[in-house]
């Protein structure tokens, strides 16, 4: 690997973390009563996931819809099935069993992730994201709209928004 790939791959996770870390900051200065400053650390986090992007971009980190869902089924196989288990071994052995927790309960939602990424490449490749063999409730994204049926139409009875918008109505409350 070149310097400079390794310099953007630094540069992506530096930008990666600072966005997560203002996010965070953000949240806090609002619990305090500081609208106006977690607005700043928002926008600039924003800046900092749009430099984040440019880095991973040259780096060629992005590809078409079913290359980045392979890629994050191996990401999110690593996490579930190597870095957080050894994660709460090392911590177990440490005597931080809440850590060790932490990691195991961490890496079960990993899995979640994998096993969803899974479903929706399957449908992506099959060509059934926006068609079922059974009707369900299909809800337009943009303006709410919910329509029964086997798929949803092309263009949105209500906001003319097409069938992109679409995705399946969770009603389970």
């Amino acid at each position: 690997m070149s310097k400079t790939m390794e310099n953007l791959a630094a540069a992506f996770a530096g930008e990666s973390q600072a966005r997560n870390k203002y996010t965070f900051f953000a949240e806090v200065a609002r619990q305090e009563g500081y609208h106006y400053i977690a607005k700043i650390f928002e926008e600039t986090a924003f800046n900092e996931m749009q430099h984040a992007k440019d880095h991973f971009k040259k780096m060629g980190g992005l590809g078409d819809t079913i290359a980045n869902l392979k890629e994050a089924i191996d990401g999110e196989d690593y996490e579930t099935v190597t870095m957080y288990p050894d994660f709460a071994k090392e911590a177990e052995n440490e005597g931080d069993k809440e850590a060790a927790r932490l990691f195991i309960q961490v890496g079960k939602v990993e899995a979640e992730h994998r096993e969803r990424y899974k479903k929706i490449l399957e449908m992506v490749e099959n060509g059934t994201v926006y068609k079922r063999d059974e009707p369900i409730a299909w809800k337009c994204g943009i303006c709410g709209y919910i329509v029964e049926a086997k798929e949803p139409p092309k263009k949105c009875p209500s906001c003319q928004y097409p069938q992109e918008y679409y995705e399946p109505a969770c009603m389970v409350f």
